[in-house]
């Protein structure tokens, strides 16, 4: 069997996100990607849409917007990452009051992170959402204030990264994948993009 970094020789894997942790989850996964030139994507999505399915769409956006055509062998990701709680949808927060007012709706609560993700060749398109279940214990606030002072979590959906301080001080348990929760689902990127690399 070939092994999907050699299938992958002939093609152009192209990551649409500079979020330096889907770069380095993706490298981790031994794949050469390049790395798309920023670009701007109106993040908008319909009022009465259900929550799970805002990232899957976004993720779709921002394919949709990626500027260049992609030649033959490309393949273009694009992802996104929510964080719900309830019916509610948690982005990235606007300022630090903003920040310390999800992490407190966290605190003590079970909620979902949900990453959709796209891949787009010049003839073929596939799309797939990952879901994790993350239980935060009670957070004091001087614990809240601490993080968001000290790790300034601004451009995270739900104002925090599990891979920092407060995934090792709050987290009591996670259902599903750990990497989704950082921002992407590598697993089952992986399983993905060999389906599509053998059917595109």
């Amino acid at each position: 069997m070939t092994l999907l970094k050699d299938k992958l020789l002939s093609r152009r894997l192209i990551l649409a996100s500079h979020s330096p942790r889907r770069r380095q989850l993706l490298g981790d996964c031994g794949l050469d990607f390049t790395l798309a030139d920023k670009y701007e994507v109106e993040e908008n999505y319909p009022a009465d849409m259900a929550s799970e399915a805002v990232p899957e769409y976004l993720a779709g956006l921002k394919s949709d917007g990626y500027p260049e055509p992609l030649a033959e062998g490309d393949i273009l990701i694009t992802a996104d990452t929510v964080v719900i709680l309830g019916d509610r949808i948690l982005g990235k927060p606007a300022d630090r009051a903003e920040a310390v007012e999800m992490i407190r709706s966290l605190s003590g609560q079970t909620h979902t992170v949900i990453t959709g993700v796209v891949l787009r060749s010049a003839d073929g398109r596939r799309s797939f959402s990952s879901h994790s279940k993350v239980r935060f214990r009670e957070l004091r606030s001087e614990e809240i204030e601490y993080y968001v002072d000290t790790y300034s979590p601004l451009d995270k959906a739900g104002a925090y990264g599990i891979q920092e301080w407060i995934g090792y001080a709050a987290v009591e348990h996670i259902e599903g994948s750990f990497y989704n929760v950082i921002g992407l689902p590598v697993q089952r990127l992986y399983v993905e993009l060999e389906e599509f690399v053998n059917n595109h």
